[in-house]
């Protein structure tokens, strides 16, 4: 089945199999890596990748599903030298450890600081119609689908309070 993924600003023909992942699709027959196949359940958010500005898990959907959209993965939010605010707190805070989840943390939390923005509410929130501050606990909550095996949710907190501009509990 022949597709045109649009890429971090640029576009790709595909020509795949039409129950290729939209992991599978990027990283072994387009070449964009940042995504990481952890589970291939949808269970880690390693894979997590932003389509038209919505996060997701692109092991649990398929390519074909995307032929058009806007899907922008860790190479598109930053480069070397010019790092994103929230790539940058995360060096700062040290929230990558080995760095193997790190790619579907940034992508989650990009997504997941839009949500908050539209006002979409956790089920930690407080007031349904209006959540409030951005909270460990409501980061916590909304980046509960990115799992670390190294343990760096303190810092990967840290960094997303810092890069959405709100203050300690």
């Amino acid at each position: 089945m022949r597709i045109m993924l649009h890429i971090n600003g640029e576009e790709h023909p595909l020509d795949a199999d039409p129950r290729t992942s939209l992991l599978d699709a990027l990283r072994n027959h387009l070449g964009v890596t940042g995504a990481k196949k952890g589970c291939d359940h949808g269970q880690c958010g390693s894979c997590t990748v932003l389509v038209n500005g919505r996060r997701i898990n692109a092991c649990l959907t398929l390519a074909c599903m995307h032929d058009g959209d806007e899907i922008v993965t860790i190479e598109g939010i930053g480069r070397p030298g010019a790092l994103s605010p929230l790539q940058d707190a995360f060096v700062r805070h040290d929230g990558y450890q080995c760095g193997y989840c790190t790619p579907g943390q940034i992508c989650s939390a990009v997504g997941m600081m839009e949500e908050v923005k539209a006002g979409w509410p956790s089920s930690v929130s407080d007031n349904l119609e209006a959540p409030g501050k951005l909270t460990d606990q409501e980061i916590s909550e909304r980046m509960s689908g990115n799992l670390c095996r190294c343990g760096a949710y303190p810092n990967i907190v840290a960094a997303i309070r810092e890069a959405a501009g709100e203050q300690t509990e």
